[in-house]
């Protein structure tokens, strides 16, 4: 009896992982990804399919399998081949409901991006460590392996006291010198779009097309259009519905001035720091500081029981370009944890090892050659 159940992704289960929903599914269906969806017994499982140039494509799971790890390692050998199996042209789940045979594509590779702690596990001993045999590191991660969470469900002077000194000092500041934060409405996006652009230009960062922002909220806009109306639905024995994410947009003013605004997600009981932007103006008076500690505060009233800051550096090392995004996240506390990154399971052998090497060489292009062009 087959392992995987192939669904139709507005009917995967709401659980935890915002990138693993149903949400998560429709919002990445509008900015060219084709969505897989499936069911581990009860777990969710999220393919993303990207197409690349001359009729090949890359699959792609973010975080897949929160949490059930021992559940994978014990059923791999058979879960691998079924993956496998429907990527080389088995059933897929439709957006719209339906499964449809689908035809042979020439897909180069799935890329998992595991979600589960190292530990006490080194990165070279993976995947024999884990039993995922099969698997190889793939040359990028796309999200960030290392991060810090926060429990967010003690007194916020528990919280204050379990900071950094500096981090605790800079937030206090930000509050004598008079920064105000509030919250945001949706159609705040395009402001904080232009500051979050300056940001982008200031830290070197690669940024979306403003359009994409602003899909993100009209996709938790229409998935709460399907959830309301799928409560009728539900009762009359439909398992129809999308669930989606309270979007918020925290900003931080000064005299009128914008200085910092982030984004953040509530989903399935935890809070994820999505997006911030700051100015390059009045930098003394630590805005981005008073917009976390908003966040934080926000994640608390929401019930979350963890905040995630969402990507820092490998280690606290001056000489890594974003050693600056690392001191200031790991200042309020919480627990680091390093992640496992991303690993390729290999579809076309002959394709494969081809693309491997042109994503070797944009690597090395971006992180080395362009890096440090004038």
């Amino acid at each position: 009896m087959p392992l995987l159940k192939p669904v139709p992704s507005q009917e995967l289960p709401g659980g935890p992982n915002l990138l693993q929903s149903p949400f998560w599914a429709l919002f990445k269906s509008r900015f060219g990804w084709k969505p897989h969806a499936f069911l581990l017994g009860e777990l969710p499982l999220l393919l993303l399919e990207r197409e690349l140039s001359a009729g090949f494509s890359l699959v792609y799971a973010p975080h897949p399998f929160d949490g059930a790890r021992q559940t994978v390692q014990s059923c791999w050998s058979e879960l691998k081949d079924e993956l496998t199996g429907y990527l080389k042209g088995g059933v897929t789940g439709g957006l719209k409901g339906e499964l449809k045979e689908s035809r042979p594509q020439r897909r180069i590779c799935l890329r998992l991006d595991l979600p589960w702690e190292l530990g006490s596990v080194n990165i070279s001993e993976l995947p024999g460590a884990w039993g995922l045999h099969g698997l190889r590191k793939a040359v990028a991660d796309i999200q960030p392996p290392s991060t810090v969470i926060m429990p967010v469900e003690e007194s916020e002077e528990k919280q204050l006291a379990a900071m950094k000194s500096k981090t605790r000092y800079n937030i206090r500041l930000a509050g004598r010198k008079g920064v105000v934060t509030r919250l945001e409405s949706p159609e705040f996006i395009d402001t904080w779009y232009d500051l979050y652009r300056e940001t982008a230009v200031r830290d070197r960062i690669s940024i979306h097309s403003r359009e994409y922002y602003r899909g993100l909220f009209t996709a938790a806009a229409d998935s709460d259009d399907r959830t309301d109306s799928a409560l009728a639905a539900k009762a009359a024995g439909s398992k129809d519905g999308v669930k989606a994410p309270r979007l918020h947009i925290i900003s931080a003013r000064h005299e009128g001035d914008l200085l910092a605004a982030l984004i953040i997600a509530v989903y399935g009981g935890r809070a994820t720091y999505l997006y911030g932007a700051s100015s390059d103006q009045k930098r003394n008076l630590m805005a981005s500081y008073a917009a976390q500690q908003a966040a934080i505060s926000l994640a608390r009233d929401e019930g979350c029981s963890s905040y995630d800051l969402f990507g820092i550096p490998p280690a606290d090392d001056p000489r890594h370009p974003m050693h600056g995004l690392y001191r200031f996240k790991t200042g309020f506390g919480g627990r680091i944890i390093h992640r496992a990154g991303a690993w390729d399971l290999p579809l076309s052998p002959t394709i494969y090892p081809v693309y491997r090497q042109a994503e070797l060489l944009r690597d090395f292009y971006y992180k080395r050659l362009k890096k440090h062009k004038v």
